[in-house]
């Protein structure tokens, strides 16, 4: 079996939570700003890009060859050999808020042939919010990898995570906060919007929102412009009653599944690779090696359990869930990522 499996079971989808506005909107001026960069991961055990120097060298060569011209230190190409060192992309996603010496999480990614960025630390990274324009920050720092336990053949270790490795240098462009005047739901649903609106004007009184679509609902300010972030904050900090939605989340690469709500399965047959999966049959007893027998309304976790101790490796878990989906034999949408 390649990787290992992680059931999350999430609570019934018939529980309502009162979950803060701020948790389900953006105000329309707080749009993300998606940075990304190019960089080197130094450090690493022998498991860089393998990549040889040669007369042409190659991405991560010439790029470490770029690097060391800075420091006044010069290799030819052929004598370079990069094992230890791996070119990755660097993104980020920051606030157009934040201030200079702001800091915030960056994901690093393999470009080359690297089989592992375990131990690695990100030289420091020029951050881009264009490409071909000027840096606006840095990123640097120890990678950190999920644990997945030693031996496992199918862990991917190709791509990680710094979570206070970037540094914001230079004044972003900054929206204006006192023109904001619609809130932009983070998942476009008219019920939500809906309650969100409704939750507002039973606060601040009929007329002060209302839904534009699905996806805005439009604010109308009766305060002075000085008490306009308070009137946001205000509204950011109600709570409105909402349903967690009948989701299955299925990680192809590393096995975890989470279950969102109460979610089973009806009769059905599904045969995938080496296994065959049968809900609704009455005898659920000693099936062959390969065929699984459960009752119709069998929870999901306890299907996805079943296909694990199977032996079923993770990209084929999500097949069958797929499948099982696609017939409609689960009243849920599912994602794989």
């Amino acid at each position: 079996m390649t990787g290992s499996l992680l059931l999350v079971a999430l609570a019934p989808a018939s529980a309502q939570e009162m979950v803060r506005v701020r948790d389900l909107t953006i105000e329309d001026k707080a749009i993300p700003v998606r940075l990304l960069g190019y960089g080197l991961v130094v450090g690493l055990d022998g498991s860089g890009d393998r990549s040889g120097g040669g007369k042409q060298g190659g991405m991560t060569v010439n790029s470490v060859v770029n690097l060391l011209k800075r420091f006044g230190v010069t290799i030819p190409l052929e004598a370079m050999k990069t094992r230890n060192i791996a070119a990755v992309l660097v993104t980020a996603e920051v606030s157009p808020y934040l201030r200079p010496g702001g800091k915030f999480e960056i994901h690093v990614s393999s470009v080359g042939d690297a089989r592992s960025l375990r131990g690695g630390v990100l030289w420091m990274t020029p951050m881009l919010s264009d490409v071909g324009g000027e840096p606006v920050a840095s990123a640097q720092g120890p990678l950190l990898l999920a644990d997945l336990g030693s031996g496992k053949s199918g862990a991917i270790e190709n791509s990680a995570r710094i979570p206070t490795g970037g540094l914001l240098e230079v004044e972003m462009p900054r929206p204006q906060f006192a023109s904001s005047s619609k809130l932009l739901l983070r998942e476009p649903d008219i019920t939500m919007a809906t309650r969100i609106a409704t939750a507002i004007n039973k606060e601040l009184g009929d007329g002060a929102a209302s839904v534009e679509d699905p996806g805005s609902i439009s604010l109308e300010f009766k305060d002075k412009k000085e008490e306009k972030a308070m009137t946001i904050a205000r509204i950011q900090d109600m709570r409105v009653a909402t349903q967690r939605l009948a989701r299955l989340i299925i990680d192809s690469r590393d096995g975890t599944i989470i279950a969102g709500g109460d979610l089973t399965v009806g009769e059905a047959t599904v045969s995938h690779g080496g296994i065959t999966i049968s809900v609704g049959a009455v005898d659920t007893t000693a099936a062959p090696p390969g065929n699984l027998r459960m009752a119709s309304g069998t929870a999901v976790t306890r299907v996805a359990a079943a296909l694990h101790a199977a032996q079923a490796p993770p990209s084929e878990i999500a097949a069958i869930f797929e499948s099982l989906r696609a017939i409609g034999a689960i009243a849920a949408e599912i994602i794989v990522r």
